[in-house]
């Protein structure tokens, strides 16, 4: 069981066309990921969280908590709401810089497209940059492949989807579907795959009902003390399915 975070600039509002500073933005994921690993730490798990080296350079601590708790650090790029190839060396020799730790993996921002050969050519040696399912309006990867495989020397890690239909495990669907749908899903996953790699954020496990967000019902539905409840009773529910918590690199190393 992987479970990966994607901590990064709050830049969500804007694309709803509302307003929010730099400095609102890092306190908002800051906050969402203290709380994170207040969770992970108190059920004794490990996790893989993907950083831009912008969120890393202004919660510096954080980052050091991060590694202190013995979690894996990758790369999201430099900054969340736009890219440039060179982004993928810069980030991961900044966050190298900042954390100390070898940096290995690498997932791009809002799970777009991005260049194999140049994520190899900075160094990674795996991208969990893509989500096997269609989403109008996002993604249309239904037939790309749903579990991990080679690319060169590049291990190809995509997001966990359902066997069936391919119904994605990603965050929105843990907010809106029933609990007991969701962990049904991700029992059908776990039974043909033998892993499930699923993301969140931190901002999710923080109040996105606020009236200044004017975010839609589907994004802001169980976010704040509902999605720390939900996300502590899906730990409880996967570790009495006798589930093993992992970072992604080292399930990887040993896969």
């Amino acid at each position: 069981m992987l479970f990966s975070f994607d901590i990064e600039e709050f830049d969500m509002p804007l694309e709803y066309g509302q307003h929010i500073s730099l400095q609102e933005q890092i306190k908002v994921s800051t906050e969402g990921t203290a709380i994170i690993l207040s969770i992970l730490k108190k059920h004794n798990i490990t996790a893989t969280f993907f950083s831009t080296a912008t969120f890393a350079a202004h919660s510096t601590e954080l980052i050091k908590r991060i590694c202190a708790e013995g979690h894996e650090l990758a790369s999201h790029g430099y900054f969340h709401s736009k890219f440039e190839e060179s982004d993928l060396f810069s980030s991961k020799k900044e966050l190298e810089k900042l954390s100390g730790q070898q940096i290995t993996g690498f997932r791009m921002a809002r799970m777009m497209p991005v260049n194999q050969a140049a994520v190899a050519k900075a160094g990674y040696e795996y991208n969990s940059s893509l989500n096997p399912t269609f989403l109008p309006g996002r993604y249309n990867n239904f037939f790309k492949p749903r579990v991990l495989y080679k690319e060169g020397n590049l291990i190809q890690f995509p997001a966990s989807v359902t066997p069936i239909l391919r119904i994605p495990l990603f965050w929105l669907s843990f907010h809106n579907f029933p609990l007991w749908f969701y962990q049904r899903a991700c029992l059908s996953s776990m039974k043909k795959d033998h892993y499930l790699n699923l993301y969140f954020h931190p901002w999710e496990f923080t109040d996105l009902t606020l009236p200044e967000y004017k975010f839609p019902s589907f994004i802001s539905k169980n976010s704040g003390t509902q999605m720390i409840d939900r996300f502590d009773q899906l730990i409880l529910w996967m570790k009495k399915q006798r589930f093993s918590f992992s970072t992604i690199s080292h399930f990887l190393k040993n896969c």
